[in-house]
């Protein structure tokens, strides 16, 4: 099969929210790729603008407003007609040559669901983004030096062969931001769907470098909240409410014991970060 033809197998779905500044990394990748969406949460920063006129070929979804992480890539995916969907974020970078390596792989292993390349903070410094479910066993060991099944991957780069997602289904939009691929991996690995990690393909990942809003210390509070909501609800699903309301009273203690020593120390983004994560476990019991 030829380079092309690797590449008009997978539509390349980019979730962006204030993402501009992002854009000219991805065109590396994107400009060779023959389907790529755009699925924007309502950034006011010229994203969307900006991709349809860099990448004419893209499909551009507007939402008009932020619809959290995985409720953006399922209208993405829910469109999408090609057999492998490759969910990039922003902040990542993956060659095409990298992206065609994970779709022949794939094609070599009919029976995976999901195929992730190995992250790298920087060129060549690799991260360890993959592991066991945590309510399964805790991993141990180094990192993977050859293709390896996993239970879990870091949501930053994720190729789907989609048909084997049936039964499974996508992402649950009640993970607003985080924890949304632990719930998918932890299903796909339940349904015993492999999930495999092929080390020999590096993405970058800059994290935390996707959104670039004018006001940091707003965003910075709203990941603190969001991880502390979506980290409860994933424990009401996968372990039990008890539990999750056991975790809330632990972390909320903890959290309000160490902010004031972060208000003392002046860490703006580490006071707004914490001060997101107490509101959001204050929250939790209200909304869920």
């Amino acid at each position: 099969m030829s380079a092309q033809d690797l590449l008009d197998q997978v539509t390349v779905v980019v979730v962006t929210y204030h993402s501009a500044h992002c854009l000219p990394a991805l065109d590396a990748l994107l400009a060779h790729c023959p389907h790529v969406v755009i699925s924007d949460n309502g950034s006011t920063d010229g994203t969307p603008d900006q991709a349809g006129a860099r990448w004419p070929h893209a499909r551009v979804l507007e939402h008009g407003r932020n619809l959290g992480f995985g409720a953006a890539n399922n209208r993405a995916l829910a469109d999408t007609r090609t057999p492998f969907a490759f969910l990039l974020n922003p902040d990542c970078e993956v060659t095409p040559d990298g992206l065609r390596e994970l779709v022949r792989a794939a094609n070599d292993m009919p029976e995976a669901a999901l195929v992730a390349p190995q992250l790298q903070s920087a060129p060549g410094q690799a991260d360890v983004n993959y592991r066991w479910p945590k309510v399964v066993w805790r991993s141990r060991g180094a990192g993977a030096d050859g293709p390896a099944c996993v239970g879990f991957v870091v949501g930053a780069a994720m190729l789907f062969r989609l048909a084997r997602f049936e039964g499974v289904g996508f992402f649950d939009e009640r993970f607003f931001l985080y924890y949304e691929d632990d719930d998918l991996c932890l299903r796909l690995f339940h349904a015993q769907r492999p999930i495999v990690v092929w080390p020999s393909v590096a993405a970058v990942h800059r994290s935390r470098g996707s959104v670039k809003g004018k006001r940091p210390w707003k965003s910075e509070y709203l990941r603190g909240y969001h991880h502390a909501q979506s980290k409860l609800i994933y424990a009401a699903k996968h372990r039990s409410v008890a539990a999750a309301q056991g975790l809330r009273w632990s972390v909320l203690l903890g959290t309000t014991l160490v902010l004031p020593l972060r208000v003392i120390a002046f860490s703006p983004k580490l006071v707004a970060r914490m001060a997101g994560r107490w509101m959001g476990l204050v929250r939790w019991r209200l909304r869920d």
